[in-house]
């Protein structure tokens, strides 16, 4: 039986997820996922994850799956030639990278659906998995506007609905290092909204994205943690 004061916001989960990815993989971060979302939600209800039989994690109707917030473009090459020339040991830079990354703050859950979130912010030329503009088109959806994932988030809307607006799924997933203090979303790279292809185009701005993304992982860590140690509850 895990308690939330047990979390351990340093722990690397790919040390127990067998070479396999992580999000899928490691019991530690599916353990975590349960304990850190199993609480009341925005609209009034409380949302208890249960794992079973070959369900990740599930709520009612609802089944969930983990997905990584960060993303390091690491198969870019052409970029990472160019990175690899900035350093001595690109390695030791990504092997630290990878370390911070798959902690718990760097780690959501979203509804495991045909054509998911977790898809959709992954294949979208205008997304190409960054959480900074998956967080915009989230925040559209709240508001009536339009974005790339409108699709994705169309057939997730009884799940987002949980958290009634915005600021409570922000609030929720300990997500208020995105935003500013008026809840709008703060872009980790200097794009054009919703450009095609909005991936790093040189090597200071990727280092840009690195450390933006690595900031956030770090300050989202910290509150989870501050919830955990001011929380009871146990499985």
């Amino acid at each position: 039986m895990m308690t939330l004061q047990e979390i351990d916001i340093d722990f690397d989960f790919r040390l127990d997820s067998k070479g396999k990815d992580p999000d899928s993989s490691s019991p530690t971060m599916k353990a975590y996922h349960q304990l850190l979302w199993s609480k009341p939600l925005p609209n009034g209800q409380t949302m208890a994850l249960t794992s079973e039989g070959c369900s990740y994690l599930r709520w009612n109707d609802m089944y969930f799956g983990s997905d990584s917030i960060t993303a390091s473009f690491r198969y870019m090459a052409s970029l990472m030639e160019k990175v690899r020339g900035t350093m001595p040991d690109f390695d030791d830079f990504i092997e630290y990278y990878l370390g911070r990354a798959y902690t718990i703050g760097g780690e959501i859950i979203f509804p495991q659906l045909h054509w998911s979130m977790n898809q959709a912010r992954g294949c979208s030329p205008r997304i190409r998995d960054r959480w900074d503009l998956t967080l915009e088109c989230i925040k559209r959806f709240y508001e009536g506007g339009h974005s790339p994932l409108d699709r994705a988030l169309e057939r997730s809307a009884d799940f987002f609905r949980l958290f009634v607006d915005f600021k409570g799924y922000v609030d929720f997933f300990f997500l208020q290092d995105c935003v500013d203090e008026d809840y709008n979303v703060k872009l980790w790279l200097d794009t054009p909204l919703f450009e095609v292809n909005p991936i790093p185009k040189s090597i200071e701005s990727y280092f840009d994205w690195i450390d933006a993304q690595l900031e956030f992982v770090a300050k989202r860590n910290e509150r989870i943690a501050g919830y955990c140690k001011d929380s009871a509850i146990t499985f």
